[in-house]
């Protein structure tokens, strides 16, 4: 219990320490590890120390490569990196679950439980997607004691109509505020919708947000080279969204290795970021 709690209050001191970065206009900049997969599969250690090199701040995890959350923290701490969040499927945290994962990301030092996409059964209808966002609103209350939050992350079907509802918004519209809304830039444009707009929307949720960009002409367009309003969107992200992690998810295969993502940064530093 005490080790728990130990954990919970550094969690804490983590979250004070990046509100000071924000007050500051400096949201920091993470990496969905989803970005560099093949890599982090064939050597963790040194493609983490390979991003902390190119200047990320966080990464975000998506699978854990058959380590423990030790061995994780140790990876992170080694290259002065920290947890901005995990993609974390429903089934953990549900039940038993729910206190493993807790557990595991206290280790991490991760506040952001963020499930990355919901199986059919949670959002095949109108009344699917209320019960989900029932759901979510309980989880919300369970991690809350441990300076946790539970977050969604969208893809393109989200804002596909529902009996002529947009999704989205049945789920936030009826989630508490502290349900994180992980909008993904590229795949919310895919799906028909603004990422801008959902960020003023839905004020002080965008707590992390997915930076990929979407182009209707250049398939392999990297973050600056494509349709995005990045100007628009990190304004509204640092003026009402709330944001305190920028994660930057590269899945163009437009470069070899860590260079879409180097690039990504690059460009991203060259906005101001």
């Amino acid at each position: 219990m005490h080790l728990i709690t130990r954990r919970s209050f550094a969690i804490a001191a983590g979250l004070a320490s990046l509100s000071r970065l924000q007050a500051r206009g400096k949201v920091p900049i993470g990496v969905q590890l989803w970005s560099v997969r093949q890599l982090c599969q064939k050597d963790l250690e040194g493609t983490l120390a390979g991003l902390a090199k190119i200047g990320y701040q966080g990464v975000e995890f998506a699978g854990y490569y058959n380590r423990s959350a030790k061995e994780l923290r140790k990876i992170l701490d080694d290259n002065g990196l920290r947890c901005c969040g995990t993609h974390t499927p429903i089934t953990t945290l549900l039940g038993d679950e729910l206190a493993r994962t807790i557990e595991f990301n206290q280790i991490l030092g991760n506040p952001n439980l963020i499930v990355p996409s919901l199986p059919e059964k949670y959002r095949a209808s109108r009344q699917a997607w209320l019960d989900t966002a029932k759901l979510f609103g309980e989880l919300a209350e369970k991690v809350k004691p441990h300076k946790m939050r539970v977050g969604y992350h969208n893809h393109a079907v989200e804002f596909k109509p529902i009996d002529g509802e947009i999704p989205w918004d049945l789920f936030f519209a009826s989630t508490p505020k502290e349900v994180v809304m992980q909008i993904d830039t590229a795949n919310c444009m895919m799906g028909g919708g603004d990422p801008v707009a959902y960020v003023r929307k839905y004020p002080g949720r965008a707590i992390t947000v997915h930076i990929k960009e979407h182009s209707a002409s250049k398939r392999d367009a990297i973050i600056g080279e494509g349709d995005v309003k990045w100007k628009e969107f990190f304004e509204a992200c640092e003026t009402v969204g709330g944001t305190e992690w920028y994660i930057v998810e590269e899945e163009s295969g437009a470069y070899p290795g860590l260079e879409a993502v180097r690039r990504s940064l690059e460009n991203l530093r060259k906005m101001g970021k």
